[in-house]
């Protein structure tokens, strides 16, 4: 049945000689150059003042790929509409990345892209927020030490933002309404009321749930993180139907392959240089598994968050626009 769904997805790709060449992830899915099937779109180069590439269409996702992190930030997200798409003026903004643990700096692939993080503030400044706030709750170090050693502490001062440490105090009981098996959970109360929420978690790999992705970066958001785990496709999945954030950008720029989720071995990173951003949080972790050599139906969860009806895993009816960002 694996090898099945592998077929399935793999058909749902637009493959070229060109693309093969691109992305040697493709090139050992038995998929032959030339072969015609459907979206997405091979990419095209772009430059910081070029339109959106299909021209009035909003894409559902856009994957980037480039060797400038804030210029791929800049045009992911004007294909997507403009960070006016997601927020208004005067708003409040949180951007929650992955900065799990302050021993490793970003290139060890452990943390977010800090450039990424970075542009992405800019950006919402740009457009008007009223602020911007950086967090996360870290599980290898105090958060001080994390944001500090991650390098996304400085790089989003410099960028305008704030580093907020999500303090106990802000933790609230909350009732999930829709959840199967996971009905209580303490989140930081914020996160709930932003008129904005970013995730920006990086792909890598996870000695449990296999890939950390977007759902998997929503474990951030709570205290007691350990409860999940119990059952954990089902209560992470409880989770996301509660923390849902407006934006998913999976920061691939760096992929831990191995040895995750800290990492440690420069031997287990990969360049990969993508960027992809969506509105649909199960959609844009079913687009990153390919970078694993992986599909949707590998990760459970992934499927599990579909099932639920949380986003898309069946990728063959979106509009995928893919850009190769030039510097």
């Amino acid at each position: 049945m694996k090898n099945q769904s592998r077929r399935v997805f793999l058909r749902n790709l637009t493959v070229s000689a060109a693309t093969l060449a691109a992305q040697p992830f493709l090139a050992s899915c038995n998929v032959k150059p030339g072969a015609t099937l459907p979206a997405p779109t091979e990419p095209q180069p772009q430059t910081e003042e070029s339109p959106s590439p299909t021209l009035g269409v909003i894409p559902d996702m856009l994957v980037a790929r480039g060797n400038d992190p804030e210029m791929m930030v800049r045009q992911g997200i004007q294909a997507l509409g403009g960070m006016g798409h997601f927020m208004k003026k005067g708003a409040d903004v949180i951007i929650k990345p992955n900065i799990c643990v302050g021993y490793n700096t970003y290139e060890y692939a452990s943390t977010t892209n800090p450039f990424v993080v970075a542009a992405l503030v800019k950006m919402c400044l740009e457009a008007g927020a009223r602020r911007v706030r950086v967090m996360d709750f870290p599980f290898g170090s105090t958060a001080e030490q994390s944001y500090r050693f991650s390098g996304i502490g400085d790089a989003v001062t410099a960028a305008g933002g704030e580093m907020e440490v999500m303090t106990p105090i802000k933790y609230i009981d909350v009732d999930i309404p829709n959840a199967l098996q996971f009905k209580k959970a303490k989140v930081y109360q914020d996160i709930l009321t932003t008129d904005l929420l970013i995730n920006v978690p990086i792909a890598k790999n996870h000695s449990m749930a296999k890939l950390t992705l977007g759902l998997k970066n929503l474990m951030g958001t709570i205290q007691l993180r350990e409860k999940i785990h119990s059952s954990f496709e089902k209560n992470l999945v409880d989770l996301a139907t509660l923390v849902r954030p407006q934006l998913t950008v999976i920061d691939a720029i760096r992929t831990l392959m191995d040895h995750g989720p800290t990492g440690g071995s420069l031997d287990d990173v990969k360049m990969q240089n993508t960027l992809i951003f969506s509105p649909d949080i199960v959609a844009a972790d079913s687009y990153a598994t390919r970078l694993f050599d992986m599909v949707p139906e590998d990760i459970p969860y992934i499927m599990a968050a579909a099932e639920r009806g949380l986003g898309k895993a069946d990728l063959s009816g979106l509009n995928i626009q893919e850009i190769m960002v030039n510097a």
